[in-house]
């Protein structure tokens, strides 16, 4: 469904042009935005603006005229309202930096990536506003459940805006909602951002449940528990509790450990399956933001006092060689303890 309201000489830049930042392309596009994705991929560019395609990314699909790719970056933020940035969280602060003396004031800053920066253990909105030299309350996150392979087919998605200015969430709001794509507003950016990434491990472990053919009862429990590992975190690094409730933790966290379509779900079934971890990473071709997460919420664990028992689990897995199977057992043998600890 395309939007009649908003006019066609506004301006929209999403970087970088992924499978998720060119669903999110296509969603301003719909929306009447001219949208200019940036890419450092030369070949990738001129596959979008001759062919109508990234066929790496979301092959099959053709996009409309008023999606243009650009590998210069001051040609990509010239006179953009909105920037979208969905670099990977190894590459944000890389890709920020060269956005920055190109970023009018006035453009609205928008993230839609789900990790930590490894080096520094920071939150996306943090890496932003430290290199665009912007107020951290000024950052939008987009995150919630959201496939981009459902995107770009325009089935129903709902997500969730987050930021500590209300009126800047708003108006991300206003940009990307229309009849496919639902967006709520919310407060709360480190709830949003900490549900966001941490999820990505709960769908790895998940994946490997379903790869050691173990059944929904598995698969259940340690997505319910896995949620609990989320609270715990988020509160203790200053969220709402409340927002793991809502779609960026329980209603992301069901779309990604569940669904085929999710990268981190696919990689945990083929570790459960005993492909390794290099293996893995290959065959998928792709970001898988839940391995490079697992290494820093179990630092973040630490540092908070938080007991997060499948997260550590999965790093030892990961990166000190456990069997997987051994891994199951052991949350499986933890001492009895209550369900409904305190999240604090």
């Amino acid at each position: 469904m395309i939007r009649e309201d908003v006019k066609r000489d506004r301006k929209a830049t999403v970087l970088v042009a992924g499978s998720w930042g060119t669903a999110l392309a296509l969603v301003l596009a719909s929306n009447g935005y001219f949208v200019t994705l940036w890419t450092r991929n030369a070949e990738q560019a001129a596959e979008i603006n001759e062919k109508h395609q990234n066929s790496r990314y979301l092959p099959g699909s053709e996009l409309p005229a008023n999606i243009v790719a650009t590998t210069n970056m001051q040609d990509a933020l010239d006179g953009a309202e909105l920037a979208l940035f969905v670099a990977p969280s190894a590459g944000m602060r890389l890709v920020a930096k060269a956005a920055s003396p190109y970023l009018a004031a006035e453009t609205l800053v928008v993230h839609a990536t789900k990790g930590f920066e490894a080096e520094t253990m920071k939150r996306m909105s943090i890496v932003l506003a430290e290199e665009l030299g912007r107020e951290p309350s000024s950052i939008v996150v987009l995150t919630g459940p959201s496939h981009a392979e459902e995107v770009i087919k325009k089935q129903p998605t709902t997500v969730v805006v987050a930021s500590e200015s209300l009126e800047a969430a708003e108006k991300a709001q206003d940009a990307l909602i229309n009849g496919d794509f639902r967006v709520y507003t919310n407060v709360d950016v480190i709830g949003a951002e900490v549900a966001g990434a941490i999820k990505n491990i709960i769908a790895l472990g998940a994946g490997l449940s379903d790869g050691l053919g173990f059944g929904d009862n598995a698969k259940a429990a340690l997505l319910t528990r896995g949620l609990a590992e989320i609270g715990r975190l988020g509160t203790a690094m200053g969220a709402n509790p409340m927002t793991f409730a809502g779609l960026a933790g329980v209603g992301d966290l069901v779309a990604t450990g569940t669904s085929k379509h999710s990268r981190n779900w696919r990689a945990g079934y083929m570790l459960g399956d005993g492909t390794p971890l290099e293996t893995v990473l290959e065959k998928i071709g792709m970001v898988v933001e839940g391995v490079r997460t697992t290494r820093t919420a179990y630092q973040l664990s630490k540092q908070f006092g938080v007991e997060m028992p499948i997260t550590r689990q999965l790093y030892e897995v990961l990166f000190e060689g456990k069997e997987p199977k051994a891994a199951v057992e052991h949350l499986m043998g933890r001492l009895k303890t209550h369900e409904m600890e305190p999240l604090g």
